[in-house]
């Protein structure tokens, strides 16, 4: 199956919004050199380069293999970039910088050791930033919208031919390399992340690995998919039970009905304005109060993008206030150690007036 089509994905106007940023911080030049914020930036998917950033000019330093390939994908994408090659001398960046004064650095993804190598390389005040390209990149357009929810129907397609073939007796393992299998075939260029399978005490763990071990009647079964296009992911997970609801026991139908009655609530305060924490609590609250508040080990979700965890972070501490075009995770889950676990997961869009769930695989109640 191909992919549906997909609009132009285009990197103009993007830099407008750093430069922005680097007036607000007192910054006449800027370093990106995370690869995916690089891409996010320009348009260029190589293994190799760094975006330079002054008040007037956008450059794309990368090295020989890419001077063909950097071009083309900087056109398709209306960047503003100028490619340059990297020499063995090095100056490539301090000739982009040209006179800028204060220069900042993404101190979360440069290295001590090339942190000091451009010291020495450039005549100017190198300042930590933190978060920067990382909260730009948090709102989506709607070409990178469509891409996500393109990757979210391909992990839907993939889930609903595992579930036609469920039995006992199938491994872990086999049913993950269906999963990753039937995303391709959907369209997908691969899985967003390591695929999760978790069956019986498995479940208990919230990122089990899959192993060899064969599903039973009445596990509790994990399933933690997604997948990427054109370099956008989506994320979900269902909990279903081996043998069907019939074959679940008293404490697997509770812990089933919980997290997905938590999880509903959460997903229905989505909203701009709404902060994330007040998202959290909208499920934890429901699981505590239940009783099994120790047993839910982690944050309602995360942000979800051309990286699969990205910004905005959804826990209890959370500062983030949901806005149009946010993308974020809403997972709540229950975990029970040598007996299993319960999570549902939706990917949720935040919309001008409410929000949009892109996940479509039907949810377990028992």
């Amino acid at each position: 199956m191909i992919a549906a089509a997909l609009p132009p994905l285009l990197a103009s106007g993007r830099v407008d919004k750093l430069r922005g940023e680097m007036a607000a911080q007192d910054l006449d030049g800027f370093v990106v050199s995370g690869l995916t914020s690089v891409r996010w930036l320009t348009g260029f998917t190589g293994s190799n380069g760094v975006a330079v950033v002054t008040n007037d000019r956008l450059v794309l330093i990368t090295d020989r293999r890419y001077e063909v390939q950097a071009p083309n994908e900087l056109d398709a994408a209306q960047s503003e970039a100028d490619v340059v090659i990297s020499r063995r001398d090095g100056g490539e960046l301090a000739a982009a910088l040209g006179g800028s004064l204060r220069v900042g650095l993404e101190a979360d993804v440069v290295s001590w050791g090339t942190m000091r190598r451009w010291s020495d390389a450039v005549d100017a005040d190198l300042v930590a930033t933190s978060g920067v390209l990382e909260q730009l990149r948090a709102v989506k357009d709607d070409a990178e919208l469509a891409r996500i929810e393109e990757a979210a129907r391909c992990a839907d397609r993939a889930l609903a031919a595992v579930v036609d073939d469920l039995r006992v007796g199938r491994t872990e393992r086999d049913i993950t390399w269906q999963l990753d299998a039937a995303m391709v075939a959907a369209g997908a260029s691969g899985p967003a992340y390591d695929t999760i399978v978790a069956s019986g005490p498995n479940a208990a763990l919230p990122h089990a690995s899959p192993t060899e071990r064969a599903v039973q009647s009445g596990d509790l079964l994990v399933i933690d998919v997604g997948a990427v296009v054109d370099g956008y992911r989506s994320d979900m997970t269902r909990t279903l039970v081996v043998g069907g609801v019939a074959a679940a026991d008293a404490r697997s139908a509770e812990i089933v009905n919980l997290v997905t009655s938590a999880q509903a609530q959460a997903v229905a305060a989505v909203a701009p304005g709404v902060s994330a924490a007040a998202i959290d609590s909208a499920c934890r609250d429901v699981i505590t109060a239940a009783g099994w508040g120790a047993e839910f080990v982690h944050g309602t979700g995360h942000g979800v993008g051309l990286d699969i965890h990205e910004l905005p972070a959804v826990h209890a501490d959370a500062s983030a206030i949901l806005q149009r075009g946010h993308v974020l995770t809403v997972e709540p889950g229950v975990y029970i150690p040598e007996f299993g676990g319960v999570r549902v997961e939706d990917l949720v869009v935040v919309t001008s007036d409410g929000h949009r769930v892109l996940s479509q695989t039907p949810k377990l109640t028992v």
